[in-house]
């Protein structure tokens, strides 16, 4: 196999990493481009190629976050990951580390790791790295690796919920979530909404969003079951698909420009939180895209007729 083959056959594996690590669907893609750039470059042949790459991608990736974490405490408006329609990384022997780790409340609770925990949780805990392979790439020993996973670990178990619910229920109750949202049905909604559920929108200053954020049953029931019949009633369309693993949808105009993204948190036969992206920076990899203020502004002109 030639070193651009072996590249191409690890790509998957590559993003996959880089996109946890930063919750970035362009930073990861430009990272696995520069561990391209730098496995050309390189002078002598590894023994691992997967390891030394994945080294590289753990490396350069750590770099860019420590670069990011300035710039998200300037970001305008909650911060949150850029959404992934499908993880190219297949590993049935890890699908359930895999699927946990790439959902919207996972890479929230990796934001709050140190770069360094951060890579050493991923590689361990996600993709089961063993810890000479994790100390060569993040520079540390194997003892500090294996400290730095200690306290990884305990700090996402700390923000875990302890009950998650299992995938026939959770697409069932999105099922009916989506159904009340077409219908505009507000006690339909309430039902299926925890009493303390949260919808929380990323417009990162360049799209109308909820920038405090929505709270509790009766709040989050009003405003969805409210707004989106407006943006049916302008020809737009909700369109449920499985986003970072996650129950979600797509939300498109009338001529199939994409507007934004919602994922839902389901736990204990209730949703817990809603998330919306409709930062256009953070959109650009699922298609076209729309006029999210010429929409806005839109749907408001219907809500008053």
């Amino acid at each position: 196999m030639t070193p651009t083959e072996e590249f191409q056959d690890l790509r998957p594996l590559l993003f996959s990493i880089a996109y946890r690590l930063l919750g970035s669907v362009s930073e990861a893609e430009d990272a696995v481009q520069e561990t391209w750039l730098r496995y050309q470059t390189a002078t002598t042949r590894p023994v691992s190629v997967k390891a030394y790459l994945s080294a590289v991608v753990t490396r350069v990736s750590i770099d860019v976050l420590r670069s990011a974490r300035v710039r998200r405490e300037e970001y305008v408006g909650p911060w949150l990951p850029e959404p992934l329609a499908t993880d190219p990384y297949d590993d049935p022997a890890r699908s359930a580390e895999l699927a946990d780790s790439v959902s919207m409340a996972a890479l929230l609770l990796l934001e709050r790791l140190s770069p360094l925990e951060r890579a050493v949780f991923v590689l361990r805990d996600v993709f089961g790295f063993g810890f000479p392979e994790i100390a060569a790439a993040v520079g540390r020993s194997e003892a500090a690796c294996r400290q730095l996973a200690v306290r990884a670990r305990r700090h996402m178990d700390d923000g875990r919920p302890r009950f998650a619910a299992d995938r026939e229920e959770r697409d069932e109750l999105a099922a009916r979530f989506f159904g009340a949202v077409r219908d505009g049905d507000v006690d339909g909604l309430r039902e299926l909404l925890a009493a303390d559920v949260q919808m929380v929108g990323d417009g990162g200053g360049k799209a109308p969003a909820l920038a405090k954020g929505v709270y509790g049953a009766d709040n989050v029931a009003r405003l969805v079951g409210s707004f989106m019949p407006a943006l049916a009633a302008i020809g737009a369309a909700i369109e449920p698909q499985t986003l970072n693993g996650q129950p979600g949808a797509v939300v498109r105009d009338r001529d199939g420009a994409l507007i934004g993204t919602m994922t839902l948190d389901v736990l204990d036969g209730r949703i817990q939180a809603i998330r919306s992206v409709v930062n256009p920076d953070k959109l650009h990899h699922l298609g076209p895209l729309s006029d999210a203020w010429a929409v806005a502004n839109e749907v408001r002109r219907a809500r008053r007729r």
